[in-house]
């Protein structure tokens, strides 16, 4: 069977950067196929053949690299397994037409995949994994067997969401999926790449009102008044819910990505990562107690224990937060809150418990206050902030 290796051929000129080109060899015979993915010489690890993972301004730009490596590997792999199970002869040649005549086809994977990595190079991570995971379930009903735009029609549609329902999806799952194909159908319609026949009208792409999750501030202040000293996993985890509810229900990422310096003269103030919307919030006595007993390591430009190295921050993220949210199971039981306690019931708490105080309904909205989470966050952004602020103050002076 044929072997692929991913090279690197570094510019002449050391400030320069070099190519990226994938050798394919075959029956002994070797050849090879250019990319137009640029690298600079010590972005590549050429012991492992692999790109060097940093934390600067190209770090979007590489992770899109990696994506675009991986996937052309991807199908490279399964040119081969196909040339292979039919069971006659074919050269390194052969590999590379077949790959570059899918390349000048406008696939659904392909273009899905180039969206992708547009995505991350723009920094929008969390966009980029909902699209990833949602090309992978498409490949799966797939097959892996690729797609072409213009075989894109209503019957594959509704096969797909039949697919997904036998797997046990709910109505607003399989609708997550269909709004993500929906979103890259139409981008390629945009650009010409195929005839919009609207081959998602008979499925489901609505979303369906799902129940809230709240706790009263009773259980607020039960889960504060834990004694957790001898549990500190508990503790960490019931601390970063309080600091969640104290700042209005920030959402965890954006407290894992608060900085230090994002802290001045008692206002803190932050960019949501989901809209890029920037939120001031007064710093309160409450605020600063859990910063002071979860300090960061000295060097650490971050405000909370939450990321502590300086390198793959998405999946450090993830991991803290699914062992958090684990151990907040944990706190539910030992203050009897019966709900499934996680870090977003922090968030539709402030948002209930703000709307039982008769706070304007413009100051929250439903989760926080309106059925939109992003029409709270447009309310939000267009508020006098000392508004809100007041808001916050009122809540938080019941549990002192």
């Amino acid at each position: 069977m044929a072997s692929i290796k991913v090279k690197f051929r570094p510019s002449t000129n050391e400030n320069k950067e070099g190519t990226i080109y994938y050798q394919i060899i075959q029956n002994r015979v070797i050849r090879q196929l250019k990319t137009d993915y640029r690298l600079f010489m010590y972005e590549w690890d050429d012991d492992n053949n692999a790109i060097i993972a940093t934390n600067n301004s190209r770090q979007n730009y590489l992770q899109s690299i990696e994506e675009r490596i991986d996937w052309d590997i991807k199908r490279l792999q399964f040119i081969i397994k196909q040339l292979e199970n039919k069971r006659v002869n074919y050269t390194a040649d052969n590999i590379i037409a077949t790959f570059q005549k899918q390349a000048n086809e406008q696939s659904l994977f392909n273009f899905m995949q180039g969206v992708i990595a547009q995505l991350q190079q723009m920094g929008k991570q969390r966009t980029s994994e909902t699209y990833r995971c949602t090309l992978k379930s498409f490949m799966q009903f797939r097959e892996d067997k690729d797609v072409l735009l213009e075989d894109i029609d209503s019957d594959l549609m509704l096969m797909y969401e039949a697919y997904l329902q036998n797997k046990g999806l709910t109505k607003n799952s399989t609708s997550f999926y269909m709004r993500i194909l929906r979103a890259v159908y139409n981008r390629a319609a945009e650009k010409d790449l195929t005839t919009n026949r609207n081959p998602f009208k008979h499925v489901y792409t609505g979303i369906d009102k799902t129940i809230k999750r709240a706790i009263p501030l009773k259980a607020i202040k039960q889960i504060k008044n834990l004694d957790l000293s001898l549990q500190p996993s508990l503790d960490f985890a019931r601390d970063m819910f309080l600091f969640s509810f104290y700042t209005r229900g920030m959402s965890f990422i954006d407290m894992a990505y608060l900085k230090k310096k994002d802290l001045s003269n008692g206002i803190l103030s932050y960019r949501r990562r989901k809209t890029g919307q920037q939120l001031f919030i007064r710093w309160e006595k409450c605020m600063q107690e859990i910063t002071d007993k979860h300090k960061t390591d000295y060097g650490s430009p971050y405000l909370l224990p939450i990321l502590k190295y300086p390198y793959d921050n998405r999946s450090q993220y993830k991991n803290v937060l699914y062992r958090t949210n684990k151990n907040l199971k944990e706190v539910a039981k030992l203050a009897d809150i019966s709900i499934p306690l996680t870090l977003y019931v922090a968030r539709h708490s402030w948002a209930s418990i703000a709307k039982s105080k008769n706070i304007p309904i413009s100051v929250i909205s439903e989760g926080m206050g309106h059925d939109s989470e992003m029409t709270t966050q447009i309310y939000l952004a267009s508020l006098d902030n000392s508004v809100v602020d007041k808001a916050n103050t009122l809540i938080l002076r019941d549990l002192m």
